[in-house]
């Protein structure tokens, strides 16, 4: 483990931990205030995370941020990262292996940003930060509570592109994990 960001991300700059690295354009590490209260987590980054290399930044990302902007979240404020750091391939699902290979870094994020609620955004980032006995269905909505940190699973946004049904869940999520965290500033 990594005492500091510099240390972190210079571990990072050449990963060839897993399969993930001969298709990349950029690793997509993580953005936003490193010692943010709220630390949101999603799966892996897509095509314009890729190109940007900044998470949270296509069209999932653009609908994350009008959320915030209607609940009043500053973006600037929050620390964004994913499960794993480069593209799979076809945004398709990132495998076990995949996943586990960059896993120490995210818990190393964890570690530096030293969030108080953490905001799990889809079955990826629940099944691999929480457990795999988790699904998204069933814990959305719920806190979870590990080594003193809350954890709120709550529908990726790539999903409400999806099924719009989902974006009242999401706005209630986040409006739940600003209530939470208003109650224990």
């Amino acid at each position: 483990m990594y005492n500091n960001w510099e240390e972190l991300e210079e571990s990072i700059n050449n990963c060839n931990k897993c399969k993930l690295c001969k298709t990349r354009i950029n690793i997509v590490f993580g953005t936003g205030n490193k010692n943010a209260d709220i630390m949101f987590i999603g799966e892996g980054p897509g095509a314009d995370e890729d190109k940007q290399g900044i998470p949270f930044v296509g069209k999932a990302g653009q609908l994350m941020n009008k959320a915030f902007e209607g609940l009043g979240i500053e973006r600037e404020k929050m620390y964004i990262s994913n499960v794993v750091k480069c593209r799979p391939p076809g945004n398709r699902v990132p495998e076990d292996d995949e996943a586990f290979a960059c896993l120490d870094y995210l818990r190393n994020q964890v570690i530096l940003v030293k969030p108080k609620i953490i905001v799990l955004l889809g079955s990826t980032a629940l099944k691999n930060i929480c457990g795999k006995q988790y699904g998204i269905t069933a814990s959305r909505g719920k806190w979870i509570e590990k080594k003193g940190i809350l954890y709120m699973p709550t529908w990726h946004p790539a999903a409400l592109l999806r099924d719009e049904n989902k974006k009242i869940e999401f706005w209630r999520d986040l409006k739940e994990v600003i209530k939470k965290y208003e109650e224990i500033l």
